[in-house]
């Protein structure tokens, strides 16, 4: 069964008919990994804030549902809509080091989702946060509870908010692009850590990247987007295999092989871009006259 379901969204900038997303449709079930793959500008992220509820006050939901669990959260009430979200979802975003609030210690950036939302006291939500730290293997749990962000390194503030996101056991998590900002090694790590969570957890996860090396790795199914459009949404075997979208196509021959690094790298046709642009035009004028 499918918990997040969004249907023909649609996303502008307030007042005007610039439209970011555009009649967006997907689907994530229980326990499944699905990727939103595009160029920068794509609209991935743009998905995921609206998900949230966390899009930015210039910009604005024309039509579409976003469901939770059969429930549509553009019907609720703010207060429902927050409370929901607070109980169901959560976030790992994409730098850890502007994530994490500075001038806090890292226990109550862990804790104050579990006391806040989910009513729990102090000690417990504490004894949790060692319980997580440990989960997502940080030694000596204690002792970087009371640290502040600038003390960790840049692959520990990554595991801290990886195990802030399973804190509440969460349904969906909407992982952003989580590994950007880490050198390769330990994106690997994070990587495989996402992995071992989201198994051991069953939560469904919307990961947005724009790097096909890491969809093959951890997702299941996939989205293709270009300018606020999905033009290709399967599943990541069957996009391997024989990916149906001319422009899928293309993204596929320009990732960079690493079995030969001397390979000059292959930039997506032209004709390509022309045909999805013209596509995303047709999409405007029929959302326009529709």
């Amino acid at each position: 069964m499918s918990y997040l379901s969004i249907s023909n969204l649609t996303v502008r900038l307030t007042g005007t008919d610039m439209r970011l997303l555009r009649d967006v449709s997907l689907t994530v079930k229980s326990g499944e990994v699905h990727g939103l793959v595009g160029e920068s500008g794509a609209g991935k992220s743009m998905i995921g804030k609206a998900v949230l509820g966390i899009l930015p006050r210039s910009v604005e939901i024309v039509s579409g549902k976003i469901e939770l669990d059969g429930v549509d959260l553009l019907q609720l009430s703010k207060a429902e809509h927050r409370r929901r979200l607070g109980q169901s979802c959560a976030l790992i975003p994409q730098d850890p080091l502007t994530a994490l609030n500075p001038s806090r210690r890292i226990e109550p950036q862990i804790t104050d989702r579990l006391t806040d939302i989910l009513g729990w006291d102090r000690a417990r939500a504490r004894q949790r946060a060692i319980e997580l730290l440990d989960e997502v293997h940080i030694a000596d749990p204690k002792r970087i509870l009371r640290s502040y962000p600038h003390e960790l390194s840049g692959g520990m503030r990554q595991r801290i908010l990886i195990a802030a996101a399973f804190a509440a056991e969460p349904k969906l998590i909407v992982a952003d692009e989580p590994t950007t900002a880490l050198d390769v090694t330990v994106q690997k790590q994070i990587l495989k850590l996402i992995g071992e969570m989201q198994g051991h957890h069953d939560t469904a996860l919307l990961f947005v990247t724009h790097d096909l090396g890491v969809v093959s790795k951890v997702c299941q199914s996939l989205s293709v987007l270009y300018g606020g459009m999905i033009v290709e949404a399967t599943d990541v075997a069957r996009f391997f295999e024989a990916p149906a979208h001319d422009y899928s196509r293309a993204l596929l021959a320009a990732t960079p092989k690493y079995t030969d690094p001397e390979a000059s790298l292959t930039p997506v046709p032209e004709a390509v871009v022309a045909a999805v642009r013209a596509d995303v035009e047709a999409a405007d004028r029929k959302l326009q006259n529709g």
